[in-house]
Order: C-alpha cells, then sequence, then structure tokens
C-alpha cells in the first residue's frame, strides 16, 4: 500500500512540472540592458593595474564657480567678486583721524542756534544721541561738579584784598545736604566781621562762592572793580568787603544785623548747568535783617561771559544800589514806588 501511495505522489508532481514549464514558456522576463562606455564602479585586483589606468577627461567641464556669491539684487544682475592675493598681508593700512559727521540742519534750526546755547538739532543715532552729542553733555556735567565742589584760590582773595570768614557749615557734603546751616556764620565769624569790618555803611559788599566756585574765578573780580567804580563816581559810601566761603543767599539778612549797613550786594557762585558752569548772581536788599522775605531782594543773574558782561554788571549794579537808596526800598517795593 506504501508502494502504490509513492509512486502515485511521484506522478502527480512530475504532472505539476510539466504544467508549470509549458505556462513559463510564453512569459519571459525582459532584461533591459544599459550600454556604457566604462562601468559605473570600477575594481581593480593589484595597484599596478590601477595605475595603468588613466582618466581621459576631467570630472567637471563646466565653466560655472561652484559657488556663487551675490550681493542685493537678482542673480542675473550679481557678479562674481574674484578672490585675490596679489598684495601683501603685512601692508601697513593707513590710519585715517576720526571725524564727527556733519551736522545737516534746516535754516530754522540753524536760524534758532544762534539766539540760544540749548542743545537743539542735536539729532540722534537711532534711540541714542549722537556720540558728539553725548561727549559735549559728560564734559558740561563734569565742569557743573567741578564748579560746586572746587574752592576758590587764595590768589584771587589776596588781588581783592578781602578776608575770610566761614559758615556753620563743615564740608561740602553738608553744604549740599544742609542749607540752613549755609545761612549762619561761624561764632568766630561773627567776632571777625564785628571787628574788621566798618559799622553801619552805606553799601556793603560781600562774596561767596555759593555753588560754583569757577564764577567766582572767573567773574567776580571784574564786577567788583566795575562796581566799585560806579559806587564812587557816584560818591556812595563803601564798606569792608569781605568773602563767606560756603555761603547761602539768606546769609545777607545775618551780615544786615551785625553791620547795619542800608545796602547790601551779596556776590555768589550760581548753580551750575549743563550750558554755563561759570554763571554769577549779584542780590542786592535794603536793610536785610532775619526773617527778611524773598519778594524784598532784587537779583541780577547770568553774568558771566555768555550772559550779561561782568564789566557792564559791575556798572549797572551802581544805577541799582543808587535807585534803592533814593526810593529806601528794593524788591517788589521797588518796583511799586518807581512805578
Amino acid at each position: 500500500m506504501s508502494r502504490v501511495n509513492d509512486q502515485l505522489v511521484s506522478m502527480i508532481t512530475q504532472l505539476v512540472m510539466e504544467k508549470m514549464e509549458k505556462t513559463t514558456e510564453g512569459q519571459a522576463p525582459e532584461v533591459i540592458t544599459t550600454r556604457t562606455e566604462e562601468p559605473l564602479i570600477k575594481f581593480y585586483d593589484t595597484a599596478a593595474t590601477k595605475g595603468a589606468t588613466e582618466l581621459a577627461e576631467p570630472m567637471s567641464t563646466t565653466s560655472e564657480p561652484l559657488i556663487q556669491l551675490y550681493q542685493q539684487g537678482t542673480p542675473q544682475q550679481a557678479h562674481l567678486a574674484p578672490a585675490t592675493f596679489e598684495k601683501p598681508l603685512d601692508v601697513a593700512i593707513p590710519i585715517k583721524p576720526f571725524q564727527f559727521e556733519a551736522d545737516r540742519l534746516t535754516d530754522s534750526i540753524q536760524a534758532a542756534k544762534k539766539h540760544t546755547p540749548a542743545r537743539i538739532g542735536v539729532g540722534r543715532a537711532g534711540t541714542r544721541p549722537k556720540t558728539k552729542t553725548w561727549l559735549k553733555f559728560r564734559l558740561d556735567h563734569a565742569a557743573a561738579v567741578d564748579a560746586v565742589y572746587g574752592e576758590v584760590t587764595e590768589d584771587l582773595l589776596q588781588k581783592l584784598d578781602v578776608f575770610q570768614v566761614t559758615t556753620k557749615v563743615t564740608d561740602k557734603e553738608e553744604y549740599i545736604t544742609r542749607p540752613d546751616l549755609g545761612r549762619r556764620l561761624s561764632d568766630e565769624a561773627k567776632s571777625l566781621i564785628q571787628q574788621k569790618c566798618k559799622q553801619q555803611p552805606k553799601v556793603q559788599i560781600i562774596i561767596s562762592n555759593g555753588l560754583s566756585a569757577s564764577a567766582i574765578e572767573e567773574n567776580v573780580q571784574d564786577v567788583y572793580l566795575a562796581l566799585q567804580q560806579s559806587l564812587s563816581n557816584l560818591n556812595i559810601d563803601i564798606g569792608t568787603t569781605f568773602y563767606i566761603d560756603k555761603g547761602r543767599v539768606a546769609l545777607m539778612d545775618e551780615i544786615g544785623e551785625l553791620l547795619q549797613a542800608e545796602v547790601i550786594v551779596y556776590l555768589i557762585g550760581e548753580r551750575p548747568g549743563l550750558v554755563s558752569a561759570e554763571s554769577m548772581s549779584a542780590y542786592l536788599c535794603y536793610k536785610p535783617r532775619i526773617g527778611t522775605v524773598e519778594a524784598e531782594r532784587m537779583v541780577i543773574s547770568n553774568i558771566h561771559k555768555g550772559g550779561i558782561p561782568p564789566l557792564e554788571a559791575g556798572a549797572y549794579l551802581g544805577t541799582i544800589v543808587q535807585k534803592i537808596l533814593h526810593y529806601e526800598a528794593s524788591g517788589v517795593e521797588l518796583v511799586t514806588k518807581e512805578g
């Protein structure tokens, strides 16, 4: 039985194989071949065989550069910037001196700048000031700081022939933070003033650095000499002039009580600004006493080379003193009586 089965399986297998061969005779697959003069990949058995083969043509025959650099514009408008190494690397490049860019201002701004020292038409660089403007600002700020913390030289005081007294202020920091101490004389100052100064003068001139020693250094000599000459021409008696270190304006009230002067002229350095750190003021008051209000004072300010000329200011102060003595008033009251 087993033998019959084996023969049957063998016969069936042979019939299936013949059937499959007949089916595949008319459907032979097509083989697509590519003719190439040279194979895509070459294999060499030895180094000698490899050396015997030479390349007949270069790999690339195109004239276009591998990398193109373009500036703004379309690629058709751009051109390749050729690299050159003709200039040696060790050649020194000449250094040009730095120059600020020229200011291009309109006619109206230029006309306005002729009438004011304010910072107008300076422009900006983006969101920041221009370098020239910023450096000028820093310079003016430094000058203002120097004016506040500076001191009047002894040489100037000797030229003016004045003696020096102090207030209750001990140093610059206290002078800035405690204005009340700058309005009162020290005990030594009171004694020295009573000893050296003329009592009950018509006009008492006092000088103080105030908030700008630079203002006194630059202007007080011309103002003081011109004021002396003006009062002398008007036959007005002048008391003994002296200098107060770190004084405030209201200090003239205490001095008025000590000396019983009819008019006090107080030459003092102004608070420095970013336009000028050398501006001086002249305060005048008729019979000042402790408790005098500000409406009773008069002031001629902005005395410096960029404002009121010092010599002119000194001469003008003489005429103001003459009016104060004539009307026996100063400040608002003088304006009322004169008008």
